[in-house]
């Protein structure tokens, strides 16, 4: 199930106005107490959000950004699909993976070579 509008429009509320969102997922922590956060993909960043106690579907607080030079996965699929980011585990359910693959593939597209570089 795609992530709501509400729970995209609270996320836009937490990150720089002047930036865009490409793509939102949720995912948990591995063994954490806390394990729900929502990774959000966007023009400048990748920023996880944590849910809280509470509620493991309303975005509460930014707990970590980094630049959007990298990849979030590969993600391993042979069990519950999971993927390390940043030196922590993050295990998404498997309608989640395609986005996953797509934030990545957006980073990994380079330019062509220029064919006339001398002129």
């Amino acid at each position: 199930m795609p992530v709501s509008s509400g729970v995209r429009k609270r996320i836009k509320e937490l990150l720089d106005p002047d930036d865009e969102i490409h793509y939102v997922f949720p995912a948990d922590i591995f063994g954490s107490t806390n394990p729900s956060v929502f990774f959000a993909v966007t023009r400048k960043t990748i920023t996880i959000l944590t849910t809280g106690y509470l509620s493991r579907k309303t975005p509460k607080r930014v707990v970590s950004v980094t630049l959007r030079n990298r990849r979030i996965g590969p993600v391993e699929t042979e069990t519950t699909p999971w993927f390390e980011f940043n030196g922590i585990v993050y295990e998404v359910d498997d309608e989640y993976v395609a986005v996953v693959h797509a934030a990545d593939a957006e980073i990994l597209r380079t330019k062509p070579e220029d064919p006339l570089p001398d002129l």
